[in-house]
């Protein structure tokens, strides 16, 4: 997939869907598989960054899908082209009229736009999905307005995903998504405490905008991601585990750190990626008496856990 911030590298002509779409959720989905099938185009997701709300208010804005993990899920969509459009005060000044056809007919030469039915875009949100269709139809470009799925009379959004992640209620979550909720980060050393306790863990380091879920411990299913080197093609792996999200109170821990054991497996983590799908909450974290107290859970947590993706493998 080309990834480009600059409308004179884009790829053209262009199919575009348009939006942030953090968390490539179901609703976004529709949305994007509306351009992958148009022929003689490149199928382009076009997005911002910054994300818009992070500009204007000047706070960091945490995101379900950092740029890694957004890349990923769009390359399993079919998505061709990603657009990071800079997002500052000379794009957030045009009207919704010079944003069309300046940004995506002049520059991106779109012969076909994707949005959801709340999109809003120009000076001051102005433009509607509707003001689009009315834009771009006398350039002979056509505007599909996805009416965005829903899930029990409710618009599947980003802010409902982070809202049941913040309350443990991953199934709710998962739902929303199409999806597990993942991590993807590269393992670093630790304080090896786990390998003592005979479960030796992976720590990740994560982007720092990436929205974390709710403290505790989690079934989860991981791919392993070998870059390549010299001569040696990348590979990918697949394993299953535990992960405990949590600042480890039992150690007396004060930063948040995502420690991944992997069931049945050998080799050196470090330096490798790993994408952690998150399949069920187990427990939230808390303080044991002693180490003993802890790998004595530990031990209940794997097997929960094995139990758990067991069943879940045989569906």
């Amino acid at each position: 997939m080309w990834i480009t911030s600059s409308l004179k590298t884009a790829l053209t002509p262009t199919a575009l869907a348009l939006g942030n779409f953090d968390g490539v959720h179901r609703g976004h989905q529709q949305v994007i598989e509306a351009v992958t099938q148009v022929p003689g185009c490149r199928s382009t997701v076009l997005t911002f960054s910054p994300h818009p709300k992070e500009f204007f208010t000047g706070q960091p804005r945490k995101l379900l899908t950092p740029t890694q993990e957004k890349v990923l899920q769009l390359k399993q969509l079919g998505v061709e082209q990603l657009m990071l459009l800079p997002f500052n005060w000379e794009l957030a000044s045009l009207s919704p009229k010079e944003f069309v056809e300046q940004i995506l007919i002049g520059g991106l030469q779109a012969t076909h736009i994707s949005v959801g039915a709340d999109f809003c875009f120009g000076r001051q949100r102005t433009g509607t999905a509707q003001d689009l269709q009315a834009i771009a139809a006398p350039h002979g470009v056509e505007v599909m307005i996805a009416g965005l799925e829903k899930q029990s009379g409710d618009r599947i959004s980003s802010s409902a995903i982070r809202q049941a992640l913040e309350q443990g209620d991953l199934a709710t979550a998962n739902n929303l998504l199409g999806r597990p909720y993942s991590l993807m980060g590269e393992v670093v050393v630790g304080q090896q405490l786990g390998r003592t306790l005979g479960f030796p863990t992976a720590n990740l380091r994560l982007p720092d905008n990436k929205f974390l879920p709710h403290t505790g411990v989690y079934a989860v299913r991981v791919e392993i991601y070998t870059p390549a080197i010299d001569d040696v093609q990348p590979s990918l792996q697949s394993a299953i585990g535990v992960m405990n999200l949590g600042y480890r109170p039992t150690l007396n821990g004060t930063t948040q750190v995502p420690e991944v054991h992997l069931f049945d497996w050998e080799g050196n983590l470090y330096g490798k990626t790993l994408i952690v799908q998150l399949e069920k909450f187990l427990r939230p974290e808390q303080k044991f008496s002693s180490l003993n107290d802890l790998k004595v859970q530990i031990q209940a947590d794997c097997a929960a856990a094995r139990s758990l993706l067991s069943r879940l493998s045989s569906v």
